[in-house]
């Protein structure tokens, strides 16, 4: 009886201890995000340690954040899958392509858009007046090749140049390198790399020197606006950390409107956040800029997923963009 009462004693402390496993939530969030004013919305966040004041007011007192930065959006979906890494921040593309690879295990979904912005191709080629004077003495540097959103909106906009099934004519021409990077070389001169296809504050960067001109713009190629950032976590973290999951949420919403309630204050703390070397006026102007909206609605996110379903990229694709969201995002007008 003894033994009996001492082993139903343990079994039942066994059992406590794992409920209390199965509902702690981790108690240091690691987050990713890239290169650019995109990213303003998490520079503030980190800045004003949001994420910790709303997960304070949910019960969790003492929550770490952890911050990096990624030069891609497929290398940061290795490091979510490896577990080193709680949520990523990055294109429509490389985001659709892991919702797509994931339905049957991580179920990787969107917690948030992030922004809508335009993308920009520019060159510093006088020869090149359209795509179809691209040769191989050029060669296009994004973040990375044939999964970045620069990548797959090049191969949108090869299609329309060049005719059905011709979406990878210019996939030969690019190169993986980080914006800063990238830009880097654009400027130089005197490299391989003669065009950028960018983001802000990049693009307008390089438009500001002389001898660099645009030749492609994302919302010509979309036929409208449309999201650039998606921020994303799997199903797994989502289900067990739900109070951090709903303060990331509540923090980037309070982020974007600090952002668009003061652009002034906005500007300033990129510059000062960001070390970019780059101008008050300049960085102002872009956040004036109507073309750039911080946003948490999803918008033409279906454009990309139809065309890389339509070119094999992704085996399969959702019934609506929801579909490819968690529930903070699902009451929101997105497309």
């Amino acid at each position: 009886m003894k033994f009996g009462s001492l082993l139903a004693a343990s079994t039942a402390a066994t059992l406590l201890t794992l409920g209390g496993v199965a509902r702690a939530e981790v108690d240091e969030l690691k987050i990713a995000a890239q290169y650019g004013i995109s990213y303003l919305p998490l520079l503030i966040m980190e800045d004003q340690n949001l994420i910790e004041k709303h997960a304070k007011a949910a019960g969790i007192a003492n929550l770490k954040v952890g911050w990096s930065k990624f030069a891609g959006g497929n290398v940061m979906n290795d490091a979510l899958l490896s577990r080193s890494l709680h949520i990523a921040s990055g294109g429509v593309a490389p985001f659709t392509t892991l919702w797509a690879r994931t339905r049957d295990n991580y179920q990787v979904k969107g917690l948030s858009a992030l922004n809508s912005m335009p993308l920009y191709l520019n060159t510093r080629n006088p020869n090149v007046k359209s795509l179809t004077d691209l040769s191989e003495k050029d060669k296009i540097a994004l973040p990375a090749v044939k999964v970045s959103i620069q990548a797959v909106t090049l191969q949108m906009a090869a299609e329309q140049a060049f005719g059905p099934g011709q979406h990878n004519k210019l996939d030969s021409l690019t190169v993986s390198m980080s914006h800063p990077d990238g830009q880097a070389a654009l400027l130089a001169g005197n490299g391989e790399v003669t065009a950028h296809f960018s983001a802000p504050p990049f693009q307008y960067q390089q438009l500001a020197k002389p001898g660099i001109r645009n030749l492609l713009n994302s919302y010509e190629v979309l036929g409208g606006p449309g999201t650039f950032n998606v921020i994303w976590t799997t199903s797994k973290f989502y289900q067990e950390n739900p109070k951090i999951s709903a303060a990331f949420v509540k923090a980037l919403d309070e982020a974007m409107a600090m952002i668009n309630k003061d652009k002034t204050w906005a500007a300033e703390a990129y510059l000062r956040i960001s070390k970019d070397k780059d101008t008050h006026d300049n960085i102002l102007k872009m956040l004036n800029d109507p073309n750039i909206i911080y946003t948490t609605t999803p918008q033409n996110v279906m454009k990309y997923v139809n065309f890389m379903y339509k070119i094999n990229s992704i085996k399969t694709k959702p019934v609506s963009w929801k579909d490819m969201f968690f529930p903070s995002a699902q009451d929101l007008p997105g497309s």
